[in-house]
């Protein structure tokens, strides 16, 4: 149902979005991350090497980030 399909994730740096960017990986769903944590995004990427990590920095409390 995931497999092929790219989902978008916010909050993927730890919490409950960092546990779907896991649990969607693991189905084979391709990833764009999104959060504050730079490190954090980028090591959570180099884990989830069996689909495609796209991985963006950005606040999206404030109004400008997107």
């Amino acid at each position: 149902m995931f497999s092929g399909k790219t989902a978008l994730i916010t909050g993927a740096s730890s919490g409950i979005g960092e546990q779907m960017a896991r649990q969607l990986a693991a189905v084979g769903c391709n990833l764009i991350l999104v959060a504050r944590r730079t490190e954090r995004l980028d090591s959570l990427a180099r884990e989830l090497v069996s689909v495609t990590v796209d991985v963006i920095t950005a606040d999206l409390s404030d109004p400008q980030a997107a």
